[in-house]
Formats: C-alpha cells, structure tokens, sequence
C-alpha cells in the first residue's frame, strides 16, 4: 500500500491546523515535518513544539525528520513531543547504531535517511535495526527543487536488499515528488511519499493530496 507524507515545511502555518485537515480528508495518514539546524542543512526550522502542535491537532502518524548534526541530543524530545518516526541521517551520525537504538529506547519508529550522494550500501548494518530507510531524491535543505533521477536506483537496491535479507523496513522517498515523478517512484519500490509543495505550493491541498494518492495507486497497479 502506498501512503502520503505531506510535508508541512510547505503549508501555511497561519493555518496549520486548516491544513493538517486538508490532508486528512484527502486520506493521507501520516504527515512529515523537516527538522533542520542550519548547520547539517542550510536552513533553520521546526522544533519539537511544533510536533506537540500537530500532535493537539490530529491522530496522524507524525514523522521528524532530523536534519541536523548529531540528533542525540535532541531526540527525546522529540520522542517526548509526540513523533512516531524519528529519522536521522547516516551523514550525520557518527555512531549511527547507537542513535537508532536510541530512537527505540524512546518509544518511536527509528528511520535512517540517505543523501542523493550517498550509496545504499553505507546502510548495511542497520538495516536491520531500522523500520524505514528514507530516499533523500533532492539535496535537504530546501522544499521545491527538482527531483534526482538517479536516486531511483536507491529504492530499487533497497527493495532488492529488503527480499534478498529477509527484511521489513519500509521505502520512503523525499524531495521533488509530484505529479510527473509518482508513478516512476513508485515503480521503483517507493512505498512512503513525501510531498510538499506538491501538496500544498497551489491550489487545494485536499484536491492536491487526493490526486498524488490516487495517481500513487494507480502506479502501485501496474507494478504488479
């Protein structure tokens, strides 16, 4: 089943929980919120407050993304907001093994996420200690930008890892996902789609999310 994350770095948060119940409507169930600290990522945004607002706001299942150098620190908090998922970066992680464990211990679903730079094969031995591995298919910092065709071979080797291993994380794909790169990630293995300003750049985000859902399924049919 193939599920949306929208990302509300792109939503107005003059109306965040207007939006958050666009998503919901459109039948997405979980939504995404980029956490960066203008060091591992050049741009500053979202702390754990803001997850405690989602949390007030729905019973979605909430991802953060932690886009910053050695999460350690800040993880419990984030835990202790109310995020499902808590997602840190292989990039930024010294001793990754030990901060995925940590995510655990806290009480949320440990993810690893990979820059468009970055072989799957760097992933090797947590793979088996993570519930989702996140396809970065842009480089993080910025919403908008323009998909990386070469990430595809990403979700494809990890789909083939997963069967070959034996294994149960879930693909998620993040970064210049819409209209004209759904069905190809999709495809590809994706199962967990991250959209922003697909979702919520123009136009209604109900109508938005509703459409990428649909067009997700639709590839998801054909794969098979």
């Amino acid at each position: 089943m193939t599920l949306l994350a929208p990302s509300i770095l792109a939503a107005d948060f003059g109306h965040l929980a207007e939006e958050i119940a666009a998503c919901e409507e459109a039948g997405a169930d979980r939504l995404h919120l980029d956490v960066m600290d203008n060091h591992f990522v050049p741009s500053l945004g979202m702390g754990p407050e803001v997850v405690a607002a989602c949390r007030r706001s729905s019973r979605l299942f909430l991802e953060a993304h932690l886009m910053v150098d050695r999460p350690d620190g800040i993880i419990p908090a984030f835990a202790h907001a109310g995020a499902d998922l808590i997602t840190v970066h292989f990039e930024a992680c010294p001793q990754l093994h030990r901060t995925v464990e940590l995510v655990r211990r806290e009480g949320a679903s440990p993810g690893v996420g990979i820059n468009p730079a970055t072989p799957v094969e760097m992933l090797s031995e947590v793979l088996e200690i993570v519930d989702y591995v996140l396809v970065m298919s842009v480089n993080p910092g910025f919403g908008a930008q323009k998909f990386i065709p070469s990430t595809l071979h990403k979700m494809r080797r990890l789909a083939e890892i997963r069967r070959q291993r034996g294994l149960t994380y879930r693909i998620e794909v993040d970064g210049g996902v819409g209209m004209d790169t759904v069905a190809q990630v999709v495809q590809a293995g994706a199962e967990i789609l991250v959209a922003g300003n697909a979702v919520f750049g123009k136009g209604d985000a109900t109508v938005n999310a509703a459409g990428l859902l649909d067009a997700a399924r639709a590839a998801c049919l054909q794969k098979v």
